[in-house]
């Protein structure tokens, strides 16, 4: 489960940058509000899907395969999602660009999900423990919430970003 909610991130991390670039080549607010709602609905489907999918992982007793690859992937992800995060919130914080605050915390909690990933693959490979990966997709999926309703109503940048 873990792996793949990994992989929508992935797809939403994607779309969100899509927004951005769209976004920076629009100057006015209406542009950057509607930029920062929708990284917000990108927030709240990962949230909604990951809380469905842990629920129904641990009623179903689902458990996930060992991938070693996956494990190869959180690691190099977790490297690499925070710097591009720090960077991302710079240009946002530089630019005055809210929406491209709540962008740079898509990709912070690509690096969150990495480690959780890497936590749930770990624990099931090493101990058997099928039930870790769900409950980490338990306790992300409000982080997740959260951060969609901050990029939501603007929150989360600056006071001039607003």
């Amino acid at each position: 489960m873990a792996l793949i909610g990994f992989g929508i991130d992935s797809i939403l991390e994607l779309s969100s940058g899509l927004i951005m670039v769209w976004r920076l080549g629009k100057t006015n607010h209406e542009s950057e509000r509607r930029a920062q709602k929708l990284i917000a609905l990108s927030f709240f489907g990962l949230g909604a899907w990951l809380l469905g999918k842990s629920l129904h992982s641990l009623w179903a007793r689902e458990v996930p395969e060992e991938s070693w690859t996956g494990i190869a992937l959180a690691v190099m992800s977790l490297l690499i999602m925070p710097v591009l995060a720090r960077a991302k919130r710079r240009v946002g914080k530089t630019l005055g660009s809210a929406a491209m605050v709540a962008d740079s915390k898509q990709t912070e909690l690509c690096a969150y999900l990495s480690a959780i990933l890497l936590a749930g693959l770990a624990m099931n490979a090493a101990f058997g423990w099928w039930w870790a990966d769900a409950l980490a997709g338990l306790v992300m999926a409000p982080i997740v919430f959260r951060e969609g309703r901050q990029a939501w109503r603007g929150e989360g940048c600056c006071g001039t970003c607003h």
